[in-house]
């Protein structure tokens, strides 16, 4: 068990838009099935757009609004709500409204994302560019959304 507002090992981890917490490690899962995180505090900010080569990466927001671009396609998430970003499809979030947001991440099959998330989320972490996301197996697309 995980508590509420906890990291599954303690640590911390952040993008400089939110802070993430580490929910269910892939080595917890038959072949590594699953990675999930929880953005907490997520501002209005996000990671550019991007596309995982092996991942599927499901979203569920839990509090406050966060903005989806998912094929092209802008879709405001409330709470409740979730959005699937599929594998090879390009994709970005950033939070938006009054209050931080908070969501569910899952990425399945694992593959790379917690070494991606171990080696770009800390402070002053390396720029998110196409050589960073190649090395997790993902492919970066262009800027992530802005305000406006």
């Amino acid at each position: 068990m995980v508590g509420a507002g906890e990291d599954r090992l303690g640590e911390t981890h952040s993008l400089g838009f939110s802070t993430i917490l580490f929910e269910v490690l892939p080595r917890e899962t038959s072949g590594g099935s699953i990675f999930a995180i929880e953005h907490r505090n997520l501002g209005k900010g996000g990671p550019p757009e991007h596309l995982h080569l092996y991942q599927d990466e499901w979203f569920y927001v839990l509090e406050g609004e966060v903005l989806f671009q998912v094929a092209g396609k802008k879709t405001l998430a409330k709470p409740g709500e979730s959005v699937l970003g599929p594998r090879r499809v390009p994709h970005c979030f950033m939070g938006t409204g009054e209050r931080p947001a908070r969501m569910l991440i899952t990425f399945t099959p694992a593959g790379k994302m917690e070494g991606f998330f171990r080696e770009a989320a800390v402070p002053n972490g390396p720029k998110m560019d196409a050589a960073l996301f190649a090395k997790y197996e993902m492919q970066y697309v262009g800027p992530g959304l802005v305000e406006g």
